[in-house]
């Protein structure tokens, strides 16, 4: 399992749909067809459309297999994973990686750098104190000092990747990915449906979704849940077209201590959970690995520095905040086209 058994489905597919002009009759139309299964501690889900055959089983076999080596190269929760041998290695030896672990890897670091260290994948040794790691939940916050000593090998300037080869400046750097491995898993099987000619699909990995094409006459729709625990509701409807859309939320997955929440979001500038307010965050990107790391770094961040940055750097953001009185929207200048029309 790669990402952390409490992940959730944040974005689902809409049933709404928006008829075009011209549509030939239903009976004519292609049928949609869904995959589905479990992976990385959660579920994904595959809906496409295809005018030409298309051999499920053969299909889902590849998909599975892929999903089953991601796992194998960056789970935190296989001990003999690519990633936790190279957590493992108690030497600061060049560590040669896979060609698809070095891609994500590289890709963290660069949103990493871009958010000023606010991604940080090394912040691992700090997600296992908090409890939500492979190790376990715990029921009371860390002391203070252990934090402190855990801060000594966490940050981007601890690692340096050149190509393949992975160096650790201290040998007791340790990696996380679930922060962006996920969406790679969605990019990964959206590029196996185009090898198999179908680019009429909707894949989600656990609310982590990739849209291409449109089903028969409509065009696909998803849905922001409102972030409210223990019930489903629709926040914003939204038309990604061809996009990748990723959400972050925090309102499910974190304990209680005297009255205070503290969230599994790790907050790498503090060592310690966020403490705003924030309790979602949607993305959207062409690629689904790169929208799941920007939606957790624009999470940590505050609404107001989120916004600031999606802003300044283009990106889709929708932030949604809780107040006293309910929930508010932060919208990015990129995002507004993909809202769709509430009175249409």
């Amino acid at each position: 399992m790669m990402q952390r058994v409490y992940s959730f489905s944040f974005v689902w597919l809409l049933g709404i749909s928006l008829w075009l002009a011209g549509c030939t009759p239903e009976t004519q139309l292609p049928q949609e067809q869904v995959l589905q299964g479990s992976t990385m501690g959660t579920t994904y889900s595959v809906k496409f459309f295809s005018d030409l055959p298309v051999d499920q089983q053969r299909l889902q076999q590849q998909m599975e297999q892929e999903l089953e080596l991601i796992n194998d190269l960056m789970s935190t929760y296989r001990p003999t994973s690519e990633l936790m041998r190279f957590n493992q290695q108690q030497t600061t030896e060049p560590f040669t990686l896979s060609e698809q672990t070095a891609k994500v890897i590289a890709e963290a670091i660069r949103i990493g750098l871009q958010t000023d260290g606010v991604l940080d994948i090394t912040v691992g040794p700090l997600v296992e104190k908090w409890g939500f790691g492979a190790n376990g939940r715990i029921t009371e916050r860390p002391a203070p000092e252990a934090l402190n000593a855990l801060q000594d090998f966490v940050g981007l300037d601890k690692i340096s990747l050149s190509q393949q080869h992975l160096t650790k400046k201290d040998s007791r750097v340790a990696l996380d990915l679930s922060t962006i491995a996920k969406g790679y898993g969605v990019d990964r099987l959206a590029e196996i449906l185009v090898a198999n000619h179908v680019t009429d699909y909707l894949v989600d990995i656990g609310g982590e979704m990739r849209v291409s094409g449109s089903k028969p006459g409509r065009e696909w729709r998803v849905a922001i849940e409102k972030p409210v625990a223990g019930q489903r509701a629709l926040q914003r409807v939204l038309r990604p077209g061809n996009m990748a859309v990723a959400t972050s939320g925090d309102y499910r997955n974190y304990f209680e201590q005297d009255g205070v929440r503290y969230s599994h979001l790790i907050d790498p500038r503090t060592a310690e959970p966020i403490a705003h307010r924030t309790v979602s965050s949607t993305v959207i990107h062409p690629s689904s690995m790169t929208a799941d790391g920007y939606a957790t770094a624009l999470h940590i961040m505050s609404a107001e520095e989120a916004l600031q940055f999606a802003n300044q750097h283009q990106l889709a953001a929708l932030i949604i905040v809780k107040t006293d009185e309910g929930f508010t929207e932060w919208v990015s200048d990129a995002f507004k086209p993909y809202l769709v029309d509430e009175e249409r």
